[in-house]
């Protein structure tokens, strides 16, 4: 039986990166009247760099009209970072980012049955309460034990501190807490922290190697296309909370 459950948030409650972080970076360059915008393949590539700003000094140092000392580019990076936040929380407040499928009814499921939940992201504070307050009111930081953001973990993932102080918080054994991800970096966190891991695919992500994942499927909306398959428990057709706990016994052993 697991006993906790860890979120990570980009890609994984929403599709946060395709509809509401790549269209806000665009958005602060356009404010501060740079010339650069990130398609849809370029920012793709950059999210195999974690962080936000980490991401903007990354994309920097190929560009010839970028400053060019360090310094110079940590202070545009953080500036265009704080725009791109307030863009994001913009997009959120105007409900253009919504939670994936099934992610609030397994959440609502967790909730009812008293199962600690946590968020383990290399995210904001600010962009997880901008998306959390919208998808579940105002109250919602009362579902989860611990929220573990990027100001808590400065280690970003594939590093697993988020993780630690997560499971430090839940006061969990890490083979009985589950963790929900969408990519590498995180699945590696994760398993690096001693937990198991299931995928639900993102659309940056749809096709990264996640083999040291437990199971992995399209969605928690859906039992199809999932490997290995899920039990049918309740003859419910979403990744409920009786289908993940009848599911323990084999993801455990997958993860040991």
């Amino acid at each position: 039986m697991w006993r906790a459950l860890v979120w990570d948030v980009d890609g994984t409650l929403a599709e946060t990166e395709r509809d509401g972080h790549l269209v806000a970076f665009n958005q602060a360059f356009a404010a501060t009247g740079l010339p650069w915008r990130w398609d849809d393949e370029h920012y793709g590539h950059l999210l195999g760099v974690t962080g936000g700003r980490e991401r903007l000094l990354f994309d920097m140092a190929s560009r010839a009209d970028a400053p060019h000392t360090g310094a110079g580019r940590d202070a545009l990076a953080r500036m265009l970072h704080r725009l791109k936040n307030e863009r994001y929380a913009e997009l959120v407040n105007q409900g253009r980012i919504k939670l994936r499928p099934g992610v609030q009814a397994l959440m609502d499921d967790c909730t009812h049955a008293g199962l600690p939940m946590a968020i383990a992201t290399t995210t904001s504070r600010v962009n997880v309460h901008a998306l959390l307050n919208a998808a579940l009111g105002a109250e919602w930081q009362q579902r989860f034990v611990a929220i573990v953001c990027a100001e808590d973990a400065p280690r970003k993932k594939p590093d697993p501190q988020a993780y630690m102080l997560a499971l430090a918080a839940l006061g969990q054994q890490a083979g009985e807490t589950l963790a929900i991800e969408d990519a590498p970096a995180g699945v590696i966190a994760a398993r690096a922290a001693g937990l198991p891991v299931i995928v639900t695919r993102s659309r940056y992500f749809a096709h990264a190697d996640v083999s040291q994942a437990q199971a992995v499927g399209p969605g928690l909306h859906t039992r199809q296309g999932w490997s290995p398959t899920p039990p049918d428990a309740d003859q419910q057709s979403r990744i409920d909370l009786p289908t993940l706990q009848a599911w323990s016994p084999a993801l455990r052993v997958a993860a040991s």
